[in-house]
């Protein structure tokens, strides 16, 4: 939603810091800023002046002192070169722009050190391995060349870099949150907002459209689930009473393709959910050496084994199984919504009806099919912000109008059949209070962590050892980190 007006300068300024902010998602991951280690600062815990530093050393190479933090000069073209090779185009962001961002970040991160929050060491090391697994998939390079392009002797040294740009990643996230934690805005402030827009100057919203579907899965027969619920018994029978091991069963039989390989290993988190609910249900529910029954999710059936408690973390094995379906199934499943759309063209049943009685999509059925945005948790889908897939089934279809029987795979890897339609349309128009009222209470609530994160920057900056060497010193900054 383009927004051109001054009032609204600072939630523009917001924007492109987030759109700043996404680029350096992976940049942070790669390169950056490491923790100052002893021979440069002394790091502490306890509660000091930070504006008094007397630890910190002149080091070559150093663009920056931040309390417990230091930027390197070649941090700055090495983000510009990741930005770029992102494909970022990085010609209008100045290199002062990218020092203010690191500078930032490494504000965020010491604070949120002094503050006392906490990050998992474990969480990081894990998150580390994820990334270079995908940046190695991704990029078709081999680990030599991934060193040799970060400029790494060795895959240890790399990693342990990765580790501390994660943890201050990690440090800088969670202390933002908490500064604007608290914010909310009154339906008082949110008028008060609006009013304070020129007429002639009110955002734009574009083009919105309310999207509802049925779909039809082909059901799987009770005796093929009953195969597969056996062979995961005999699995599990010929571990305990022959000591076959449960990991060589996961790489020779598991179907969970994330996992099979490393003999189907997960570590789980209690404050940190991953795995779908039954997964975790039955994961937490084990003793150490303890093997499930056979259970069920929406990805197959599952045994799960546990190998190691260490408190509130879980290492886990797992065997998925798939039960197939038959081609007479996949048929039945097509024919059936056939029928359903043609009740539907022929004015028999509406829409809504037909998803609350006939559509096997749980999520949806009960609100007549229609689709919730994951963006907004409503039902309004705007034009240019929906997914490619979605759009590309929807566009050319009028308002009521219920589209042709489409086939495609869900994020399980089932086929299943749907049908579409456009519910509702809402065309690009001038912000209105009434009808955009939950737009505007977004926009005034960013306008309102805004200012609570320039003021706590205010603040924490004329309470932090900044030290900026060389040409930075010339930057105009937004921020008085140079305090003048």
């Amino acid at each position: 939603m383009p927004l051109t007006i001054n009032n609204l300068k600072s939630i523009n300024n917001l924007k492109q810091l987030i759109i700043l902010s996404i680029a350096f998602v992976f940049i942070n991951n790669t390169f950056a800023q490491e923790i100052i280690n002893d021979e440069v600062v002394k790091q502490t815990t306890k509660k000091v002046d930070s504006t008094k530093s007397k630890n910190a050393k002149k080091v070559d190479g150093v663009a920056a002192v931040i309390g417990d933090y230091i930027i390197l000069d070649s941090d700055i073209p090495k983000n510009r070169l990741q930005l770029e090779a992102g494909g970022y185009d990085s010609k209008d962001i100045s290199d002062c722009e990218l020092f203010g961002k690191l500078l930032e970040d490494k504000l965020y991160a010491h604070w949120a050190i002094q503050d006392s929050i906490q990050v998992s060491d474990a969480e990081i090391r894990r998150n580390v391995d994820y990334q270079v697994e995908q940046f190695l998939e991704q990029s078709g390079k081999s680990m030599a060349e991934l060193l040799k392009f970060y400029n790494k002797d060795d895959e240890k040294s790399f990693r342990d870099e990765m580790f501390e740009i994660n943890k201050s990643n990690q440090l800088a996230q969670k202390m933002q949150a908490k500064i604007v934690e608290e914010v909310e805005v009154t339906p008082e402030e949110v008028r008060a907002f609006f009013d304070r827009i020129p007429k002639d100057e009110l955002p734009t919203f574009g083009t919105e459209l309310k999207v509802a579907q049925i779909v039809t899965e082909p059901k799987i027969a009770e005796e093929e689930k009953q195969r597969i619920i056996n062979r995961l018994k005999e699995f599990k029978a010929d571990i305990i009473e022959n000591g076959a091991s449960f990991r060589s069963k996961a790489v020779l039989y598991s179907e969970d393709p994330g996992s099979a390989s490393k003999g189907g290993k997960y570590t789980l988190n209690r404050k940190q959910p991953r795995m779908v609910k039954e997964f975790r249900q039955v994961a937490f529910s084990l003793q150490e050496g303890e093997i499930s029954e056979p259970f069920e999710t929406d990805f197959g059936y599952h045994i799960i084994q546990c190998d190691k408690i260490r408190g509130q973390e879980y290492d886990v094995a797992h065997i998925l199984l798939t039960p197939k379906v038959s081609s007479e199934a996949v048929k039945e499943a097509k024919e059936r919504l056939e029928k359903i759309r043609e009740r539907i063209v022929e004015g028999k049943i509406s829409f809504a009806d037909a998803a609350r009685e006939a559509s096997d999509e749980k999520e949806t059925r009960g609100d007549g099919g229609q689709l919730i945005n994951p963006t907004t948790q409503d039902y309004n889908f705007e034009l240019t912000r929906m997914e490619p897939e979605l759009y590309s089934q929807i566009q050319n279809l009028k308002d009521n109008e219920v589209s042709l029987v489409l086939k495609e795979e869900d994020r399980t890897g089932k086929t299943k059949f749907k049908i579409l339609m456009v519910t509702d349309r809402i065309d690009e128009h001038k912000a209105d209070y009434a009808r955009d009222y939950l737009k505007i209470k977004k926009l005034a609530e960013d306008e309102k962590k805004i200012n609570a994160i320039s003021k706590w920057q205010e603040r924490k900056i004329l309470d932090t050892y900044i030290k900026v060497s060389g040409d930075f010193k010339n930057c105009e900054f937004s921020s008085n980190w140079l305090k003048k």
